[in-house]
């Protein structure tokens, strides 16, 4: 009995001697300043912690985070059980933080809007200035509002054109310290619907993108949808509506094409009425001539002498319409106007 008991004395004695190891470790290992450090509580045993992170701050958790608002080298002390013989010290060092900009999509398209916006750390507030700016005489990206000034933290474009490497930059001077940021992007292109106009020079081809459209483009292969747009005559609900039977209506119409039991026609103007001749209105009384409606996007297309016109279908039972025309292209002569709903 008395070696059980001698047994058992020395095996409590080693239990309670044995070494509780303390450690930590850190991540990211090279931290900025501004950025959260998460240490991780690598200790074998203990309840309670204390931890010091080198600026003045302290914490009680067991695996907390923490954010260092200046760059330099700091030391870093972990107590478990506020025991000095349970210590472990590491010294980090935090980097400076170089501004950048950045958006908040990854992949880009063109004639999407984006938002580009400064990051940078300045946690006394600072005076700073911005500057964004594109190489001279750029043609692949625009500002979605021309009046916003260049000088904030933020801005706003589209991309005009489908490109592997669009260059963006910012000039960024904070407290008098100058940093230069350049950044690229590659834009992808993307399917839309377009609309083809012939002159006597040539035909064209112009995308559509919601509100937005490309550049006007020469195109040989839109002649084959124009030789055979015209506004003469139209199946609408199984029925073959021909120029003369609206004549009797519509004495001056010069070509019509119909919508949702609504006749858009050519009669010196542009008008819209109900299919039974009620309610006529005009769209745009100067002399249109050529004229299309888009079933894709819902939109009237029209040519005058000021240029390439369109609008959304009239919704309303009297014909009256809210939204004003827009203004498409510049271009003159237009003799046909069609619209193509397969992609490009």
């Amino acid at each position: 009995m008395k070696r059980i008991y001698i047994l058992l004395t020395i095996c409590c004695m080693t239990i309670a001697c044995k070494r509780v190891e303390v450690d930590f470790s850190y991540s990211p290992t090279e931290p900025r300043a501004g950025q959260a450090v998460k240490f991780s509580n690598l200790s074998s045993a203990g309840e309670d912690w204390s931890w010091s992170y080198g600026d003045g701050v302290t914490s009680t958790l067991k695996s907390p985070s923490h954010t260092y608002k200046k760059p330099g080298k700091y030391r870093v002390v972990l107590k478990v059980d506020n025991k000095s013989s349970r210590t472990a010290t590491h010294e980090i060092t935090v980097y400076d933080t170089v501004p950048t900009f950045s958006c908040a999509d990854t992949a880009f398209t063109v004639y999407k809007d984006y938002t580009f916006t400064a990051n940078l750390y300045n946690p006394y507030n600072l005076d700073v200035k911005y500057q964004w700016g594109f190489p001279a005489n750029t043609i692949y990206v625009a500002q979605v509002d021309t009046s916003a000034s260049l000088t904030g933290s933020s801005i706003k474009v589209y991309f005009l054109q489908a490109m592997e490497a669009a260059p963006i930059s910012l000039r960024i001077v904070m407290n008098g310290d100058t940093t230069y940021i350049d950044r690229s992007f590659r834009v992808a292109d993307r399917a839309t619907n377009s609309v083809l106009f012939r002159t006597a020079e040539c035909d064209y081809r112009q995308r559509i993108f919601g509100a937005r459209a490309e550049m006007l483009k020469r195109d040989e292969t839109a002649g084959e949808l124009l030789d055979i747009t015209q506004d003469t005559m139209q199946v609408y609900n199984g029925y073959p509506f021909t120029l003369s039977e609206f004549q009797t209506v519509f004495p001056e119409i010069e070509g019509f094409h119909i919508a949702h039991r609504k006749i858009y026609f050519r009669a010196g103007g542009l008008w819209v009425a109900n299919i039974d001749g009620a309610n006529m209105v005009p769209i745009d009384e100067k002399e249109c001539y050529a004229m299309e409606l888009d079933y894709t996007d819902n939109r009237i297309y029209w040519a005058n002498d000021e240029g390439v016109w369109y609008m959304p279908f009239i919704g309303s039972d009297n014909n009256k319409f809210v939204t004003s025309p827009k203004k498409l292209n510049n271009l003159t002569g237009v003799t046909r106007i069609s619209a193509d709903p397969d992609p490009q």
